[in-house]
């Protein structure tokens, strides 16, 4: 007996062992239960997720010899010659090979007869968005009066090419990609069945490079289990699809984050020694990222079957956040622009000293924050232990670091966390981030401090900021430095002053770190390429620092 492809060896018959579209199967199966049929159904949805199928089960569940039912016999003439393709009143039609308008009507013409075998005539139309607008307009009157006997249904990779008038005569239901963990669970009973060893992270390569198609999965099952000489192991199924070892990635990340450039292009040259497809590295670089990510936002949604699971978690631990979406947003740029790069050995390796010239000289989680807070100390005082969150600010020339700090508190010393019978430290700025403030802020944060002692602080506001100092906004800043402190502080106000406020000096930290960032844009090696071999322009405005 001639071997049978598993796609169609394994091929749903019935509506209990289609995999992934629970959501259609419920619908058609309350449907056939109560006798409420259609008599056009659509079936929308990508390549491989089951339209044809289903449509057979449907036709099955329709002309069973036991009666209209969502479990047919499955043993029944009608069942079995369904099964075999050689139903006689299943027409099963490729839209895309009978386009014309004249098919159609010999189609329809035999719509009017009676079935031979069957309780209804069933026609299954592909791809019914490649008929021509007659052919569709051919249709139309069949098609929403039909004979009692017939039934249609249509099937298309892309409905938005599929007339409205048909579309509303039709009882659509769209079948979704399937998920990676249905494809792999499937694929793990088929291959038990089968008697084929498989090691599981080849089958999560599998279902990754299927994209959602089960068709597709089966058929690179098959492909691999001849690759492998009636096995599906990791190595093979990778030299296979030519996805890169997974410690490849890792490598890739640890020479980014130790700021190691040789080690990077070492890596890509032995990639191309070994004939690997640099868009898939970085498609699977991408995915790698992703998985780090979403390990690092949510710990517990990362599979405790996951064959990457720890290393995935380290690595959750040792990026900064900041730095991964860098690097995510860089490998998908990498790999839609690699067709225009000289080859695909110069787009990825660019790719790569991108992330390079952008990542922060930090390598891991802890030792960014304390070198964002080493850095922000140049500028202003140190933040209290309440905040966790640093703030990133770009080199920039040395400020006072007393910046308004008022005297006794000395220039080196930190700024504690105040409690409730804690006395104010002179640190101003840092108090007003601490504060529970509403509108008032902005008053808060235009004032400068000029003297204090336990019981008052003297404060003073810009000429261009009086209108800030309304009685409201005086109330509810007194009130909540009186709750800060657990206790009643006098607040004086006058107009004058330096200026030397939280928001003058957030403002001159902003600009530093803006001409820091424009400074870097214009001297990378890349952007100064761009410019002069294709006369490019850095647009105003549209540089952030990150």
């Amino acid at each position: 007996m001639s071997y049978q492809v598993l796609a169609r060896k394994w091929r749903p018959k019935s509506f209990e062992t289609l995999v992934g579209q629970d959501h259609v199967v419920r619908a058609l199966t309350n449907a056939l239960e109560q006798n409420r049929l259609h008599h056009a159904y659509l079936f929308t949805g990508t390549r491989g997720v089951g339209k044809t199928t289903l449509a057979r089960i449907l036709a099955k569940s329709l002309n069973c010899e036991t009666g209209v039912s969502a479990k047919p016999c499955g043993v029944c003439n009608a069942c079995t010659e369904i099964d075999k393709g050689r139903f006689i009143d299943l027409i099963e039609v490729d839209a895309a090979s009978n386009t014309q308008v004249d098919a159609m009507r010999d189609l329809l013409d035999n719509a009017q007869y009676a079935p031979t075998a069957g309780r209804f005539k069933v026609y299954i139309i592909d791809e019914v968005h490649m008929l021509s607008k007659s052919a569709f307009n051919a249709m139309l009157k069949t098609l929403e009066e039909p004979p009692a006997h017939v039934k249609f249904i249509l099937a298309t990779t892309d409905p938005q090419k599929v007339p409205v008038t048909v579309l509303s005569r039709c009882l659509q239901f769209n079948l979704r990609q399937m998920a990676g963990t249905s494809i792999t669970g499937h694929l793990q009973n088929i291959l038990a069945q089968e008697n084929i060893p498989f090691e599981p992270t080849a089958l999560h390569l599998i279902s990754r490079a299927a994209a959602g198609s089960m068709r597709d999965a089966l058929s690179l099952t098959d492909q691999a289990i001849a690759y492998g000489g009636q096995t599906v192991n990791e190595s093979e199924v990778r030299a296979m699809l030519g996805a890169i070892d997974q410690s490849y990635l890792y490598q890739l990340l640890d020479a980014l984050l130790a700021n190691d450039g040789a080690s990077l292009i070492n890596q890509a040259k032995a990639m191309e020694e070994r004939s690997l497809s640099f868009e898939a590295a970085l498609n699977d670089f991408a995915q790698l990222l992703h998985q780090v990510a979403v390990a690092q936002t949510i710990p517990e949604s990362v599979a405790d079957d996951l064959p990457e699971r720890e290393i995935l978690l380290a690595l959750a631990q040792k990026i900064p956040p900041e730095t991964l979406q860098l690097y995510y947003q860089i490998a998908l740029l990498g790999r839609r622009d690699i067709g225009l790069a000289p080859d695909e050995f110069a787009g990825f390796t660019m790719s790569l000293l991108r992330m390079l010239a952008f990542t922060p000289s930090t390598g891991n989680v802890a030792t960014a924050n304390n070198k964002v807070s080493a850095a922000s100390n140049t500028t202003r005082p140190a933040p209290s232990d309440k905040q966790t969150k640093p703030v990133v600010t770009a080199p920039s020339e040395p400020t006072d670091p007393q910046a308004n700090t008022i005297a006794p508190v000395q220039a080196d010393a930190p700024a504690s966390t105040p409690s409730n019978d804690s006395s104010f430290n002179g640190n101003w700025r840092s108090l007003v981030d601490e504060l529970k403030l509403g509108l008032a802020r902005e008053l808060a944060k235009h004032c400068e401090l000029i003297a204090y002692d336990e019981h008052s602080i003297s404060l003073s506001v810009p000429e261009a900021q009086k209108h800030l100092l309304s009685p409201n906004y005086q109330e509810k800043l007194g009130s909540a430095i009186a709750q800060y402190f657990a206790k009643k502080i006098k607040l004086q106000f006058s107009i004058g002053g330096s200026g030397n406020t939280p928001a003058k000096q957030i403002s001159q930290e902003k600009a530093v770190a803006q001409t820091f960032a424009e400074n870097a844009i214009e001297e990378d090696g890349f952007v100064q390429a761009l410019i002069s071999d294709f006369g490019a322009t850095i647009i105003p405005n549209s540089i952030k620092p990150i």
